[in-house]
């Protein structure tokens, strides 16, 4: 091995325990800052029109809807998915109910078998004004869904202009909700 490159071999795990250092250092530094939440999720729906989609009911619960119908809407809602086999959907629920006596919540079961999103509904008072089945999780792709529980806030027109991707609670509807809607004069 020629001098030359032992040095070479010798400074590169130093080189690189350097560009780790710095990189950690920036994150903790943003972190510190509030530039940047490690929690947070990317969607690019956000700020985007609702995707186009049809979705049956969930059987004693009502007929399901549509983007149209969504559209159609002259106030605010707010769309969360969930399931009957999902923790923090069980956990967000007296959250929603509270929520729900300020704004309406439309709720999609996401792939969820029609009996047990019926059940998990009815169990404790539904928050839901509205309610649809995305059996096989298709339309929730087309929303950017990563996993359940996840909301959306809809302006009227159809536009997406808030995505939380954990369970809603009052606290998080004050803090982050509120706001946008004051944002867009509503």
């Amino acid at each position: 091995m020629t001098p030359t490159r032992r040095k070479f071999l010798t400074a590169l795990p130093i080189a690189g325990a350097g560009v780790l250092g710095v990189s950690f250092w920036r994150i903790l530094h943003n972190m510190n800052d509030g530039s940047f939440d490690p929690r947070a999720v990317n969607n690019p729906h956000v700020g985007r029109p609702i995707p186009t989609f049809s979705l049956p009911g969930i059987i004693g619960q009502g007929d399901g809807f549509s983007d149209h119908d969504l559209r159609a809407q002259t106030r605010p809602v707010l769309i969360n998915f969930f399931a009957s086999w999902c923790i923090p959907c069980v956990q967000e629920m007296p959250g929603l109910r509270a929520i729900s006596r300020k704004i309406p919540i439309w709720g999609i079961a996401y792939e969820d078998k029609p009996e047990n999103a019926d059940a998990f509904i009815k169990r404790d008072g539904s928050p839901y004004e509205r309610l649809a089945a995305d059996r096989h999780g298709k339309t929730a792709i087309d929303w950017g869904v990563t996993g359940v529980p996840e909301s959306f806030l809809i302006i009227p027109g159809g536009r997406i202009i808030w995505h939380g991707s954990a369970a809603l609670d009052p606290q998080t509807f004050e803090n982050e909700v509120l706001p946008r809607l004051a944002k867009v004069g509503l």
